[in-house]
């Protein structure tokens, strides 16, 4: 795995840890970390030693948002989005057939609570401080955020943090359902890797039928999810 300018990557254990490293810029999204973000799950996705990813952010934020000083500066909203769309980064790490656990803390900011809505665990530290504030920029979210809020924390919660672009903490994504877990911003790190490693000890297949009952059984009807679940379960075995 070549080094990356916005990432730092490592594998170890079955896991492969990525973390966002702008930390300069609070690890705001930008051109490269999106062209490094989409080489980097390409690989994960075709190494058979990694059964388990873990994404966290360097420094004090896990992710500040986009960086408007590139997508911002575009011609165009339009433009803007066609540049952030020529890697198809959330399509991938969406579709990976592998378990993501998401460790945030201090900024997780548009972008950033898109990244972590993608991922199958999210852990916050106690002190972080989330915001979707695209709308209020006059930008529609372009990574998901119109998709996944409303999965999570249903319609009325969705609109109510995409509208006013409002702050808010990590009791209130917890009780929202935008994360799994609060922990001690000391132990989030070490938390979220032990996890990890415990999603990267299980059975691969049956980890994937696990994954694909939950993923595409939720836009089912109770009917054909069961009978999804039947049909997985008997190809595990």
């Amino acid at each position: 795995m070549p080094a990356f300018q916005t990432l730092l990557f490592t594998k170890d254990d079955g896991v492969a840890h990525i973390a966002l490293n702008r930390p300069q810029v609070l690890n705001a999204y930008n051109i490269q970390m999106r062209d490094d973000f989409s080489e980097v799950l390409a690989a994960v996705a075709d190494d058979d030693e990694i059964k388990a990813v873990l994404i966290t952010g360097a420094g004090r934020a896990f992710c500040a948002g986009a960086d408007l000083t590139e997508f911002g500066a575009a011609p165009s909203i339009v433009k803007a989005r066609e540049v952030r769309w020529e890697r198809d980064v959330w399509g991938q790490l969406n579709g990976l057939n592998k378990p993501t656990v998401a460790a945030v803390h201090g900024y997780c900011i548009g972008s950033g609570v898109e990244i972590a809505l993608f991922c199958d665990i999210r852990i916050a530290a106690q002190s972080t401080v989330f915001a979707m504030p695209e709308v209020q920029l006059g930008m529609v979210p372009a990574a998901g955020g119109t998709q996944t809020l409303p999965r999570n924390a249903g319609t009325s919660a969705a609109l109510d943090l995409l509208l006013t672009g409002r702050r808010f903490n990590s009791d209130e994504a917890l009780a929202m359902k935008l994360i799994t877990r609060v922990v001690p911003a000391e132990s989030l790190v070490e938390e979220a890797m032990i996890t990890a490693r415990q999603l990267a000890g299980v059975d691969a297949a049956w980890m994937s039928a696990a994954r694909q009952a939950l993923k595409q059984g939720a836009s089912m009807g109770l009917t054909q999810g069961l009978q999804l679940e039947t049909r997985l379960a008997s190809m595990s075995i």
